[in-house]
């Protein structure tokens, strides 16, 4: 499992996330959706350990040590001329390491990446020459050599075409069927409901987390309007809860209510 543990994480002295408490079994194909300023972006790059919780902690088994994460599609220069196989090739580091050169079999496993995700005899181009759609697949190819148990997708598929997204979502559930872990942050909910049997609903902590269908109602959505504020750097420190035990993903996640006149907790 993966585990969260009383987790509050944001930047400087502002918490973006809030006292979450949440497992995600092995194997689970989880949407994390939610307002704009909700700390989704926040949550996973905390679980990539890209960002230090300000309080609690995040746990997570062996089976589940190996990871892979891809970022918003904003967050990634492509104006560098480097050669598409190169970039794919990359998600053979923790096999590699810094000095092993690629063999045949490397190379074979490229090209099959991109053949994965329909990029045949793309190998050779540069990233500054590829669309927005073709540059999403390269991404979703490295991700397929890394062979990781854990996968954390940023908005996979923002502002890329419908063929893209078909392609890409199938890939996700090749990984699923495979037993991999993968949390998707995701703003359209149609194809949350269509695809991902779990959704956690973030509004800078977890109003819902559960099987789609019951996490996904016009009274959870309703709750969310309002619950995300902007910072205020006068606020006070947040206090930690008591200590409480985790549901898994599967029933819901428990919320905290700190007295301080608002259903969601803290203003920040």
């Amino acid at each position: 499992m993966l585990r969260l543990h009383d987790l509050t994480l944001g930047y400087d002295r502002h918490p973006a996330v809030h006292h979450l408490g949440l497992a995600v079994e092995d194997g689970a194909l989880l949407a994390v959706v939610g307002p704009n300023g909700a700390g989704k972006s926040t949550l996973l790059k905390g679980i990539a350990g890209l960002l230090r919780p300000m309080s609690g902690r995040i746990e997570r088994t062996p089976s589940l040590a190996r990871l892979a994460y891809l970022p918003q599609h904003a967050e990634v220069d492509r104006s560098f001329p480097v050669r598409v196989a190169d970039v794919v090739a990359m998600g053979l580091w923790s096999e590699l390491g810094p000095w092993r050169r690629l063999t045949r079999d490397h190379h074979d496993r490229v090209v099959h990446a991109l053949e994965a995700v329909g990029l045949q005899g793309f190998g050779q181009r540069t990233l500054d020459t590829l669309s927005g759609g073709q540059f999403q697949r390269l991404l979703f190819a490295r991700l397929m050599l890394q062979d990781a148990r854990l996968i954390l997708l940023d908005e996979p598929f923002a502002a890329v075409d419908e063929a893209t997204v078909d392609t890409l979502m199938a890939l996700v559930q090749v990984w699923h069927a495979q037993g991999r872990t993968v949390l998707a942050v995701l703003h359209d909910l149609a194809l949350v409901r269509r695809a991902f049997p779990q959704t956690l609903l973030l509004a800078r902590e977890a109003v819902a987390c559960g099987p789609t269908a019951t996490v996904l109602t016009p009274a959870n959505l309703a709750r969310t309007r309002g619950m995300v504020e902007a910072f205020d750097d006068h606020a006070a420190a947040c206090d930690a809860p008591e200590a409480t035990t985790e549901p898994p993903v599967h029933a819901t996640a428990h919320r905290h209510d700190h007295g301080h006149g608002h259903d969601h907790g803290h203003r920040h």
